[in-house]
């Protein structure tokens, strides 16, 4: 594994132009048609080599990718494979949240995942991504749902600095940790931070089994950094193939197109072949007119 660390964040500039053309607001529509660009993103991949996940991707017709961090990937390789596909890194999920949290009562895991924060800064940085998607707390019998609001918002608000230090944004995501529950409260936690760095990262799949995800977007509007996209039905939840549960895709397009987000749509769904990849391309095309 190669660490990345705070002199060759600074200097990590390959591919930022590139991914930060393709960040919210900065996409051009092109006739009236919204700009989104497909990616996918590779839960399940933490360590190389990444070329031939890469190939694969990029032959099934996706455009960017997002990684878990921190990793064990070398940075050179990647960097690497991310420069010969032409597929761009656009962004990094934390990958010790939920075992980290911020919310927690005991400093010592707070600081461990404020540590993995920071880390995940550096990677995003150095692959030429443009946003850290946090689960910002964790709701259970140690831990009220007050205590969670208060504590993850001060621990928010110390990573901030380093976050406009590198140029990237702090994407907050709804999950099933009993937080965040409405869209409502979402909009409020991410407005008083009052700062453009911290903004929501949205999972239409997520909200399914408690709201409808086109209230959820109009409601959050331009705080929409980035977009994940998954199916969700039940008995089975979220395996189902995109398209073949509850979700009304057309209602989500549209209240996309409302509330004019302009960016990527990240399908979080499992990696398959290549036919698999397609199959999930062509859905994402289809249910949401991506061109």
């Amino acid at each position: 594994m190669t660490t990345i660390d705070r002199r060759t964040f600074l200097a990590a500039a390959a591919g930022v132009a590139a991914g930060a053309a393709l960040g919210k607001g900065a996409v051009a529509a092109e006739a009236g048609k919204p700009r989104w660009k497909r990616a996918f993103m590779l839960g399940g991949l933490t360590k190389g080599p990444a070329l031939p996940t890469f190939q694969l991707l990029k032959e099934a017709g996706f455009e960017g990718v997002e990684l878990i961090s921190p990793n064990e990937f070398d940075l050179d390789e990647l960097l690497a494979a991310r420069d010969k596909t032409g597929l761009l890194i656009h962004g990094v999920s934390g990958g010790l949240h939920w075992q980290k949290p911020l919310s927690d009562p005991d400093p010592q895991v707070v600081e461990a995942g404020m540590a993995a924060i920071r880390q995940e800064f550096l990677d995003c940085k150095a692959y030429g991504g443009t946003t850290v998607l946090v689960v910002p707390a964790v709701v259970n019998k140690k831990v009220s749902y007050r205590q969670a609001y208060e504590r993850s918002q001060a621990n928010i608000r110390k990573l901030i600095p380093l976050a406009e230090q590198s140029g990237v944004k702090i994407a907050v995501e709804e999950v099933w940790n009993k937080f965040l529950l409405s869209p409502v409260e979402f909009a409020r936690y991410i407005d008083e931070f009052q700062s453009p760095t911290v903004g929501a990262y949205f999972d239409v799949g997520n909200v399914v089994e408690f709201g409808y995800p086109e209230e959820w977007i109009h409601e959050l509007g331009h705080r929409i950094l980035k977009i994940h996209i998954k199916e969700y039905a039940k008995p089975k939840r979220f395996d189902y193939p995109l398209g073949e549960g509850e979700i009304d895709w057309s209602a989500v397009r549209q209240a996309l197109i409302d509330v004019g987000y302009e960016g990527w749509i990240t399908a979080e769904v499992g990696l398959g072949d290549l036919e698999a990849m397609k199959d999930v391309v062509k859905r994402m095309s289809r249910l949401l007119q991506i061109g």
